[in-house]
């Protein structure tokens, strides 16, 4: 007798979910090394007083970029989190996740002062794994017996 769709076991992580897994663990260390950066010249006098000597504009930029470092990285973690746990809405999450940080480098593009070769390549790696990740994750029958737990 064969066992109904609701009681097997969901597959464990592997195969080709690792690759997702490991951009996300990458990107995760790297959201977290930025939210470091910020907080370091928030609790560095000498970078808090320079801060405090900018115009209101530059400051309020900068504190909507920590703002959406934070928000980035509590996101980040919540579907690394989740992730692991194989609940059933991480692809959906997965790729919402993918667009923002498409839309973060699309930003860092038209609006940061970085070399375009920089922004260029800060703008390649997202949207490469966007063009692999995402029919990968709508299509795949792995990735739906994987991620079953509510």
């Amino acid at each position: 007798m064969t066992a109904t769709p609701a009681e097997r076991p969901a597959e464990r992580i592997g195969g080709w979910l690792l690759a997702p897994l490991a951009w996300l663990l990458v990107s995760l260390l790297g959201t977290l090394l930025v939210v470091a950066r910020f907080v370091a010249v928030l609790l560095t006098p000498e970078m808090a007083a320079v801060l405090n000597g900018q115009i209101a504009g530059d400051k309020a930029l900068w504190y909507t970029s920590f703002i959406f470092a934070v928000a980035m990285g509590g996101y980040t973690l919540w579907l690394t989190v989740a992730f692991f746990k194989r609940r059933r809405l991480v692809p959906k999450h997965y790729i919402i996740w993918l667009l923002v940080t498409i839309l973060l480098a699309l930003k860092a593009f038209a609006f940061s002062p970085v070399s375009d070769t920089l922004a260029l390549r800060q703008l390649l790696f997202p949207l490469l794994a966007a063009a692999l990740i995402v029919p990968y994750f709508k299509r795949s029958q792995r990735v739906k017996k994987t991620f079953v737990n509510p």
